[in-house]
């Protein structure tokens, strides 16, 4: 799969990161680390940021990572939720949801 739009998750507070995803035009999956623990942990965050692109089926992708000391858990579910949202469709809402859709409902059955 490709990466349909640019996406973003994550944040800049300590043991977190910062995952920014966008298409590399049929260059193969790059990645773009910045860490403060680069020297002792650097290749531990690509290798995970790889595995989930893997699992995925995501080709072509750019990944931007900012890491702050983010765990492999955090890590993970970063990339997951990056990925998730540069697949989805926009999507235009044609019937009523949540509490507009219980609201015309009680008034029809009154």
């Amino acid at each position: 799969m490709r990466i349909k739009k640019p996406s973003v998750c994550g944040s800049l507070e300590s043991s977190d990161i910062l995952i920014s995803l966008a298409m590399n035009d049929n260059n193969g999956n790059k990645i773009h680390l910045q860490s403060t623990v680069q020297n002792q942990f650097g290749d531990a965050i690509e290798a995970v940021i790889n595995q989930v692109l893997k699992e995925n089926c995501i080709e072509d992708a750019c990944v931007y990572a900012i890491d702050k000391g983010a765990l492999d858990c955090t890590i993970r579910a970063r990339m997951e939720t990056a990925i998730a949202r540069s697949l989805a469709e926009e999507t235009e809402l044609t019937e009523p949801t949540g509490l507009a859709a219980l609201t015309e409902l009680t008034e029809v059955t009154l």
